[in-house]
């Protein structure tokens, strides 16, 4: 049974700086619920919408070549290129959109990033399945900071040993969604589809890539 967090009381100065912790074993993920105010979550949208080198990747699935339920972007420093769902990624250079988002998150909680993950999921039908964010290149711990904008969606966490022990939470327009420690090693997450009329949205998640 999944648990539904109680997070959504109005945002003010503390919960900005300080966040919201999520009540999970063995992780540390903090939720900044309207990290981006309304207008500034509108013209990041429209500017990564419209700006991005979006891409339709293909991976192999039971033997068969399929298209990823939604389309993807990779951009980083210089030769910091990353492999997932045996897919690699050379990094697009930094859009001065991208550079924005990233130097206010690192701001606030001093961590540098070198690279981004990005994904339009264009419709409920787009989805990512359960997965880790636990490739080699990213290290131990990997510190994952995640900013939404676009439609609310679903994003649900499930423990890897103990996989009815599940939480979910909304990602909304503008939030941003921090996940460090042992979080990979212990939980898995996914976008789930939904039959819901859904509007696009985009995803962010920030790494430091070995």
């Amino acid at each position: 049974m999944y648990t539904q967090l109680s997070l959504w009381q109005d945002a003010n100065e503390q919960s900005l700086k300080h966040g919201e912790q999520l009540p999970m074993s063995d992780a540390e993920v903090i939720l900044y619920r309207n990290f981006f105010d309304r207008n500034e979550s509108d013209q990041i949208f429209y500017d990564l919408h419209n700006t991005t080198s979006w891409t339709q990747e293909v991976t192999k699935l039971f033997g068969k070549q399929v298209n990823l339920p939604r389309l993807t972007a990779w951009y980083g420093d210089p030769g910091k290129s990353y492999c997932y769902s045996k897919i690699k990624m050379e990094p697009i250079l930094w859009s001065p959109t991208l550079i924005k988002i990233k130097s206010k998150i690192e701001a606030l909680i001093n961590t540098q990033f070198n690279s981004v993950l990005l994904n339009l999921y264009r419709d409920g039908k787009d989805s990512v399945a359960w997965h880790s964010d636990d490739e080699p290149e990213l290290g131990k711990n990997p510190v994952i900071a995640s900013v939404s904008f676009g439609a609310t969606r679903r994003f649900m966490f499930r423990n890897k040993t103990q996989k009815e022990l599940k939480y979910e939470i909304e990602l909304t327009h503008g939030s941003f969604l921090l996940m460090t420690g042992a979080t990979q090693h212990y939980w898995q997450h996914q976008i789930p589809k939904t039959n819901r009329l859904m509007q696009p949205r985009i995803n962010l998640t920030f790494r430091k890539v070995s």
